[in-house]
């Protein structure tokens, strides 16, 4: 189990081990950069961006869709706050998915709280599923 202390990237790669021991994790933890987009995620059929800063997250979308065509990005945009699930969608932009509302930021006043935090990474989970089991039309 989660350990205190214990880096995020590391807990995962554990978590996701008692959860299923045959699935390989390779857990790098190191602050990503968009040198090390490309090298890092060139082997995924689908990259989920889940940051929790806009300019990592820009980043990351900027260099996927400029230097990895063959790629899609699922993103996580707009999930702050509570309530208002009706406002939570999913748009299309070429090889662009945007799981949330897409305006509501992160701030003091709108903290990223679970339950919205859960139905957009939920939505962005079947997404991926929607890509790799060939029923979405990307």
């Amino acid at each position: 189990m989660h350990q205190l202390g214990q880096k995020k990237v590391i807990a995962l790669r554990n978590n996701i081990n008692l959860i299923n021991p045959e699935v390989k994790v390779n857990a790098i933890d190191i602050k990503l950069q968009a040198k090390d987009i490309i090298k890092i995620f060139s082997d995924c059929d689908v990259i989920v961006e889940a940051f929790d800063l806009a300019e990592m997250k820009h980043m990351i979308i900027e260099t996927v869709l400029s230097e990895m065509p063959d790629k899609i990005i699922v993103s996580g945009v707009g999930l702050a706050g509570w309530g208002n699930n009706n406002s939570i969608t999913t748009s299309y932009s070429g090889r662009l998915i945007i799981c949330g509302d897409g305006e509501t930021e992160v701030s003091d006043d709108l903290p990223p709280l679970a339950p919205r935090v859960g139905i957009v990474a939920n939505m962005q989970a079947n997404q991926v599923l929607e890509i790799l089991l060939g029923r979405g039309n990307y």
